[in-house]
């Protein structure tokens, strides 16, 4: 199955990188390359574009799609505390480093590749439209295949690993903190329920589970019943959330003075943590309120670009309906 994946708000994050020709520029999430082809189209044979996916299918994938514009490097983490940037002279193109990595290691990586400053950062924290189709990634609770729901296929654990061996509690505490799921306590019972009989295996299976343990006008009016507690087993199977402050900080604190650092989320979850890190980072003083004088000296790190996050327009809701949970948010290096 080729991989595809339509990136989401495309020229708005271009238009708010203000893409510098020979910069440094990151994209944490590759994906397909999307976006990390277009921003390479902006940039000349000084730039560098580092990015990272921990899917090797999307290293392959954007490794083809990226040697159209930048001659190409592939490294794993380890590899690169060996890699000399500065030996990668008379290029004709912009130099593409991809790192077959979780983006939760780009100030490892960045360390390692002796890169101190960067124009511009990227994060997409959706998953991406090929994972969700491939019926075999156990992503979609619409297709039948085996409960596995990794981005990385060579970790441990699988989503078919969390249904049949937490305990009840733990389900519950996962289907209601990652999926917000209102019913989290009664599906959990069920799944328990359920494998006392017979091993969970596919994603048919839990969602017949699901299904059967909400109200009848729940499952008619959610276009998908099972899909807050398949958006928890995948954020927990991936850990998406683990850190995710700490990696915006380290993003920031990588940028150069008028780098600019753009984050698309797509649940509440990750913009809460997204907005509320910003808004930190932008503040001038986190006294308490009930000091008169600031005695913190805490500078603003950050601008806001966007007070407000960017969302899809109505031509690009009509051509990819997935961009409808989808929300940018922008902010700048002081």
């Amino acid at each position: 199955m080729e991989f595809k994946h339509i990136p989401v708000l495309l020229n708005e994050v271009i238009d708010n990188l203000t893409i510098k020709a020979n910069g440094i520029y990151v994209d944490c999430t590759v994906g397909g390359a999307g976006h990390s082809s277009q921003i390479a189209k902006k940039l000349n044979k000084d730039a560098i574009l580092i990015a990272f996916d921990k899917d090797i299918e999307a290293i392959n994938t954007a490794k083809n799609r990226l040697s159209e514009f930048c001659e190409v490097e592939v490294l794993d983490l380890q590899k690169t505390s060996e890699f000399k940037i500065d030996e990668q002279k008379n290029r004709t193109k912009p130099f593409a480093i991809l790192i077959k990595s979780d983006f939760k290691n780009f100030k490892v990586a960045l360390d390692n590749l002796k890169v101190e400053k960067v124009d511009g950062v990227l994060i997409d924290l959706g998953i991406s439209s090929y994972q969700i189709d491939c019926a075999e990634r156990g992503f979609s609770f619409r297709q039948e295949a085996k409960l596995d729901m990794r981005m990385d296929q060579s970790s441990a654990l699988t989503a078919a690993d969390i249904v049949n061996s937490y305990t009840e509690q733990q389900l519950t505490e996962i289907f209601f903190k990652y999926g917000e799921e209102e019913f989290a306590r009664i599906i959990a019972k069920n799944i328990v329920k359920y494998r006392e009989e017979k091993e969970i295996e596919t994603t048919t299976q839990l969602n017949e589970i699901i299904e059967n343990s909400l109200p009848k006008k729940v499952v008619f009016s959610r276009g998908g019943a099972a899909k807050k507690v398949f958006q928890a087993l995948r954020i927990v199977v991936n850990c998406e959330l683990n850190d995710l402050d700490k990696l915006l900080e380290d993003v920031v604190e990588k940028l150069s003075k008028g780098g600019r650092f753009a984050v698309i989320s797509f649940h509440s979850l990750e913009d809460r943590i997204v907005k509320q890190t910003f808004k930190d980072l932008a503040k001038e003083c986190i006294c308490p309120k009930n000091i008169p004088i600031c005695v913190c000296g805490h500078k603003a790190k950050i601008k806001l670009i966007t007070k407000k996050p960017i969302i899809a327009g109505e031509e690009e809701l009509k051509e990819n309906s997935r961009s409808a949970s989808a929300k940018l948010r922008v902010v700048e290096k002081i």
